[in-house]
């Protein structure tokens, strides 16, 4: 076949390229002169121009890019060293430095004659730092032997991902050393604070207890809890990123100051007396509650305070909250027959009557719509004098007190004596109690006071009420508080007169007579001249009127009758007993207390 000489672009008939050879004539590779126009056309439309017209080069463009980004790095970076310095140094010192704090010790507290009832002492926070945990098992051994902690969740704390975990708190020295003795990598020590209590329970009601952070939460160690708390210190120490520290590595420590000691008016063994008096009447009685406070009605310091059911301040886990409460100071009360004192007083001090003044007392006498009769059921009317009315505990003969009082002058008295007033107690959570004012009264009010029902109030109320009678007419304020930084402090600013001397001598006899021949000889002590009064409050119902067979059974006194040093109030609340179950721990307290502050005798 003759050979076809014509081009098929590069290629034969058969599709098969050819080879260029010697001779033949080959098209130049590059694009044509009318390809290349419109190329360069092209490539001119969207390219950028300089000011003369001329393109600018990529390299131009790119220098110009670098140069702006590089710019605002700069800025950045002038930022972060100018203006975030500070906060930027101190994150850095935040990954790197590890501060401690050094818990100032709480002030101590001290009773009156100078017995520890709660101080502070150094322990520690244990915990583990599972990325330097060199042998687990033996850690974890260890752990479990000196704090008897759970295994199972010490192994997991062991393992786990952190490099802080608390295994343990507040641990004593003893148990620490012991652990630093073992030597073994990852267990870690916080320093840190605890409260101890030498006496055990006593007084934990009054003491009060501090949370995690040495903070007062309750009693006392609430109350003064600015002037017991000291100021904390600092340890800042350097760490290694796994959280080890670093020898000799940044260290610095400011010490703490310690908290100012306190010396209270509670006689550690007077204390001890009511405590155990109160428990034994409690379960005697079976009474849902009970209290005891005792006081120096001439200065109105609190020698004694408890109630009962108690709690361990060092096991609050099992405490309940109720148990806490200090009784005398945050629950009210209908006071029943103490309150007649208080009655008889009012009389007195008006110019009304006096102990031999006479009564022609009914079996019965209205109290607005209600009869009020005598414990004694009589079923016939006596001549009484005011004396023998507070004897014989006669409700029908108080009042006729109340009557001769009068509504006006019955409300100002009760101003007088404070009641439904703070009694000034330097003491967290005072119940002031529920007590009309003059516009509220109705035609019972009066008839109703007069023998301690239609009014609630606290015992602390009580208490204060009733040293208008054993201090000469003239109320102290009950405090806990005896000095404070070395200094004796002074409560007398807020004593208040509440009768006349003569109104007070007149009632404390009466109350004598009480105990030696009446109603209240269960609190007569052996060799001391004893004033009382009994006193059988029924507990109000909550669907209204009183409890059946529950009454608040209580007793109110102060020795010696002519210079009182001691003054006890006993209160037994949900029991089917009368006062007679409150008048053997009277006795018992007070005999203590007489003893314990060397009163001598007076028969």
């Amino acid at each position: 076949m003759p050979y076809d000489s014509r081009d098929y672009g590069g290629r034969d008939r058969t599709g098969r390229g050819r080879a260029s050879g010697p001779g033949r004539r080959t098209r130049a590779s590059g694009p044509s002169s009318f390809d290349g126009a419109r190329t360069r056309r092209e490539r001119d439309n969207g390219a950028p121009r300089t000011d003369d017209g001329k393109l600018a080069s990529r390299r131009t463009i790119v220098k110009g890019g670098l140069g702006v980004l590089v710019g605002a790095g700069v800025l950045k970076l002038a930022g972060h060293q100018i203006f975030y310095h500070d906060e930027n140094m101190a994150r850095v010192d935040a990954r790197r430095l590890a501060a401690q704090t050094l818990y100032a010790k709480r002030g101590t507290l001290y009773d009156r004659n100078g017995n520890v009832l709660a101080s502070s002492v150094e322990c520690a926070n244990v915990a583990v730092n599972p990325q330097i945990v060199k042998d687990s098992e033996k850690v974890v051994a260890a752990l479990v032997d000196v704090l008897g902690v759970d295994e199972d969740q010490t192994r997991r704390d062991v393992a786990g991902d952190g490099t802080w975990v608390y295994i343990k708190r507040r641990v004593d020295a003893d148990d620490v050393e012991a652990l630093e003795k073992k030597g073994l990598s990852g267990i870690e020590f916080d320093p840190t604070i605890k409260r101890v209590y030498p006496y055990g329970t006593l007084a934990s009601q009054v003491l009060g207890v501090v949370n995690i952070d040495n903070e007062g939460i309750t009693g006392l160690e609430l109350q003064y809890d600015e002037v017991l708390t000291g100021v904390n210190g600092q340890i800042v120490r350097e760490r290694a990123a796994d959280g080890s520290y670093i020898a000799g590595g940044a260290y610095s420590k400011v010490a703490a100051q310690d908290g100012c000691d306190l010396v209270l008016t509670l006689d550690a063994n007077i204390q001890r007396a009511a405590e155990d008096a109160l428990a034994e009447a409690v379960e005697k009685s079976g009474a849902h509650y009970g209290s005891v406070i005792v006081t120096d009605p001439t200065t109105g310091e609190i020698l004694a305070a408890c109630s009962n059911p108690t709690y361990d301040p060092t096991d609050l886990s099992s405490a309940r909250t109720e148990d806490m409460n200090l009784r005398v100071v945050t629950d009210a009360y209908e006071p029943g027959s103490v309150f007649k004192a208080l009655v008889c007083g009012m009389g007195i001090d008006l110019g009304l009557m006096d102990v031999d003044t006479t009564f022609e007392v009914p079996a019965s006498v209205k109290a607005g719509d209600d009869d009020v009769t005598d414990v004694d059921d009589r079923d016939y009317g006596m001549t009484m004098t005011l004396r023998e009315i507070m004897r014989r505990s006669s409700n029908t003969g108080m009042v006729l007190v109340g009557r001769e009082i009068g509504a006006d002058s019955f409300a100002s008295y009760i101003d007088s004596y404070g009641i439904g007033a703070l009694s000034g107690v330097d003491f967290p959570g005072e119940n002031r109690g529920i007590v009309k004012a003059r516009d509220e009264y109705d035609g019972a009010s009066v008839a109703a006071m007069s023998f301690g029902q239609s009014l609630a109030v606290s015992p602390i109320e009580v208490m204060r009420a009733m040293s208008a009678i054993s201090n000469g007419g003239v109320m102290t304020c009950p405090h806990f508080l005896k000095a404070s930084r070395g200094e004796e402090v002074d409560w007398s600013e807020h004593d208040a007169r509440a009768i006349s001397k003569n109104a007070a001598a007149q009632v404390a006899d009466m109350m004598r007579t009480v105990v030696d021949e009446g109603t209240g000889s269960g609190g007569q002590v052996e060799g001391y001249d004893v004033s009382g009064k009994t006193g059988t409050a029924q507990r109000a119902s909550e669907e209204g009127g009183y409890q059946e067979g529950s009454f608040m059974a209580s007793f109110m006194g102060f020795a010696p009758t002519d210079d009182p040093k001691v003054q006890v109030y006993v209160t037994l609340d949900g029991t089917s007993y009368t006062s007679a179950a409150a008048a053997g721990p009277f006795a018992k307290v007070m005999a203590a207390s007489l003893s314990a502050l060397g009163v001598s005798p007076t028969r």
